[in-house]
């Protein structure tokens, strides 16, 4: 707890006084985000700042479970474009077809998926053409 402001004594030199007794007693060097950079403060305010960071922490995703679905598949075919091997295509497309293929099945809400399971041997062999073994 601090003490309180002596009378005679200007307020700015009572703070700056507690700052600097803070600083050389290390009470600074702990907290959370010391020695890094600030955030970017030309971007306007948002007040939902918080809440998008929390979400962004955590995992969570603010898209329609369709949406979520279309980005995720977009990614997976990110994916197998860099992938190393032609066993690493077949998994990465196996598991985001199951996903489509339950999407499918019992369709999420949200706007429409307009999704087809990827034709995994179309996609190999063109991962292939672009892929020259070396």
């Amino acid at each position: 707890m601090t003490e309180r402001k002596p009378p005679g004594v200007s307020f700015e030199s009572f703070v700056d006084k507690q700052i600097r007794e803070a600083t050389e007693r290390g009470e600074f060097a702990q907290l959370p985000g010391f020695g890094k950079p600030l955030d970017d403060d030309t971007a306007p305010y948002d007040e939902m700042w918080w809440v998008k960071r929390k979400m962004h922490r955590e995992g969570m995703s603010a898209l329609p479970p369709a949406l979520a679905l279309r980005k995720e598949a977009e990614d997976a075919a990110r994916e197998v474009r860099d992938a190393g091997s032609e066993a690493q295509v077949r998994r990465v497309l196996g598991e985001i077809n199951t996903k489509i293929v339950e999407a499918l099945a019992r369709p999420p809400a949200g706007p429409p998926l307009n999704l087809k399971p990827f034709d995994v041997e179309a996609v190999v062999a063109e991962w292939r053409r672009s892929h020259p073994r070396r």
